[in-house]
């Protein structure tokens, strides 16, 4: 006990300490007292009912819906608002929010946990629910194949046989934890027809049966290889869902209302959020709803009031014009993001903010599995498209060969220069998009967040 005790004060005084140097301090007092009370996270954990949401794309924005969700229904939880979702991150999220003594005045705890980190996490913290959002390929210098990082989470689900799993009826890989763990599970997904999906089909990730490997047939594609997968050989295919997405019917720019099915009873929602790969996000969280018996009612309110968090497409008001910062960390989600922008009625101004840093993936040959090449039907919307970050000339030379006029391509080395320049081109009333990857969000949203006074991410 006393232990515990020294341990908590001095990662509590670590926190206060970062915050106070503004450097964060989300993983390093967790680390600390890791070394000094290994089993910390589990033993601070132990009361809680933990919900945990993972997977490639989609966790931070699918975290924040259910957030919403639980403050609607007037449940207290904590969570790892800034994001950081490693052990270290994990562990200060619960020191953060414990009294000194180790207590709580809240008994659920909702936490977002890196899909490569998921085993080792579960390792101390096990959780009672598990929403997973899907499985694409990424960075794949930092997770390898992307079969190990699925068999990461699988193991993970092994450490926890009283998990009940929320999983993505669509995605071929995220299925096929229910074939390979005996946990309770629901299922979502998109029905056919639900949405007709006009582009090219790309299916980079995932085109073999992952038991057999034959090639599966599809009776309809979403995006990627999420749909109607099914394997000739083994028969092993999209299972039944139990949350339905029956008709995607608004997708704009600035929302969607889609209809939904919940046990064969039918509700319309609109979702506060534009994209196609927002629907998946909220199919989940009404899942997740679901399985806690909480009212549908409430699921909806949330879906149709829900904020985007930072970086996600986090809006900044500016005189008569918008800024959003938009993250993009692998090709499937770039391209769903470059679908959205088809969708703007306005003039258009684009910085792409490319880094290759440790967090972002050494490797930027991803970005030639991108689909740049369909800015092109919207070039005489397209005023400006700038370049930055550590490999803005890789991204020119990308924007180049994929039939952009090279006149309209800028490359801007200094944040703050393409801030500015970016706000001046932007006409009044339309959007100056920021498409970065993770650590040049992280740079580009704390000189917005000292220009704007915007929140620290952590809050």
């Amino acid at each position: 006990m006393i232990k515990k005790i020294l341990t908590l004060n001095v990662s509590k005084f670590s926190i206060k300490f970062c915050r106070l140097f503004q450097l964060g301090g989300t993983s390093l007092p967790g680390g600390i007292a890791s070394k000094m009370y290994p089993d910390i996270l589990k033993e601070l954990s132990k009361d809680f009912t933990t919900i945990m949401v993972t997977g490639t794309n989609g966790k931070t924005t699918t975290t924040k819906i259910i957030a919403k969700i639980l403050e609607l229904n007037n449940i207290k939880y904590i969570t790892n608002k800034s994001g950081a979702n490693l052990l270290h991150g994990i562990t200060t999220t619960f020191i953060e929010n414990s009294s000194p003594d180790g207590t709580y005045d809240r008994k659920t705890a909702l936490i977002e946990v890196d899909e490569a980190a998921f085993k080792v996490v579960t390792q101390y913290l096990k959780p009672d629910y598990l929403v997973v959002t899907n499985f694409f390929r990424d960075q794949l210098d930092r997770y390898g194949e992307l079969y190990t990082t699925l068999n990461r989470v699988s193991d993970g689900i092994k450490n926890s046989p009283d998990t009940k799993l929320i999983l993505n009826a669509d995605d071929s890989l995220c299925a096929s934890l229910a074939k390979n763990n005996s946990n309770k599970t629901l299922f979502y997904g998109l029905r056919k027809n639900a949405y007709k999906n006009t582009d090219k089909i790309i299916n980079s990730d995932a085109m073999f049966c992952i038991f057999c490997k034959t090639k599966y047939d599809y009776s309809y594609n979403v995006y990627g290889h999420l749909g109607g997968f099914s394997c000739p050989k083994c028969n092993y295919s999209r299972p039944d869902t139990q949350i339905t997405c029956s008709l995607v019917s608004e997708l704009n720019s600035s929302h969607s209302n889609i209809d939904i099915e919940i046990e064969n009873k039918s509700y319309t929602s609109k979702i506060n959020l534009p994209g196609l790969y927002n629907v998946y996000n909220a199919l989940s969280a009404i899942a997740l709803n679901h399985i806690l018996n909480l009212p549908v009612e409430k699921s909806i309110e949330a879906l149709s009031s829900f904020e985007s968090g930072f970086g996600r497409m986090e809006t900044i008001k500016f005189e008569d014009k918008l800024i959003k910062v938009i993250l993009v960390k692998n090709p499937t989600g770039f391209n769903q993001v470059l679908n959205y922008l088809l969708t703007e009625e306005n003039n258009l101004e684009i910085a792409f903010i490319i880094n290759d840093k440790i967090a972002d993936g050494r490797d930027i040959s991803w970005l030639w599995d991108v689909d740049f090449e369909k800015l092109e039907s919207i070039q005489d919307k397209i005023s400006n498209l700038y370049t930055s970050g550590i490999r803005a000339e890789d991204m020119s030379v990308r924007l180049k060969y994929a039939g952009i006029y090279t006149d309209k391509i800028s490359q801007i080395n200094t944040h703050s220069q393409l801030i500015d320049t970016g706000l001046k081109n932007t006409k009044p009333q339309n959007t100056f998009y920021i498409l970065p990857t993770y650590t040049a969000m992280l740079e580009i949203r704390k000189i917005l967040k000292n220009r704007f006074n915007l929140k620290e991410f952590w809050k």
